[in-house]
């Protein structure tokens, strides 16, 4: 696969996708979960959702693949949870917690060790 197809579609096409069940999960938890707790609840989902997408979809085959991937998921996550959480739903007790940038670091990372354990084997 060229490198561009393979960062469009791991990094933008996963990337958009994966930020969208969040954001979905968000919306469904929200009546039944307090705001200040929703994203300890979506967290364990979503990361399972990146690993299991990393696993059977996305193959990053080296830590440098991985890199520009988590890079563009990072870029993505920021982007798109200024636009579609600060700026249109303005959380009363702000947005940027610990569970925030658990979720920025697990972006970046999990594309990166999933390069480095297929560029091992």
């Amino acid at each position: 696969m060229y490198t561009w197809r393979l960062y469009l579609q791991y990094g933008v096409g996963w990337g958009l996708l994966l930020w969208l069940f969040g954001y979905l999960l968000g919306i469904a938890f929200f009546p039944f979960v307090p705001t200040e707790q929703l994203g300890w609840f979506i967290t364990p989902l979503g990361l399972a959702a990146t690993i299991f997408v990393l696993w059977r979809w996305a193959y990053v085959k080296t830590i440098q693949q991985g890199l520009v991937i988590g890079l563009i998921w990072v870029a993505i996550a920021v982007v798109m949870d200024y636009v579609f959480i600060v700026m249109l739903l303005q959380p009363a007790d702000g947005y940027y917690k610990a569970d925030v940038y658990l979720y920025y670091a697990s972006a970046l990372l999990l594309p990166v060790v999933a390069g480095a354990l297929r560029a091992r084997s």
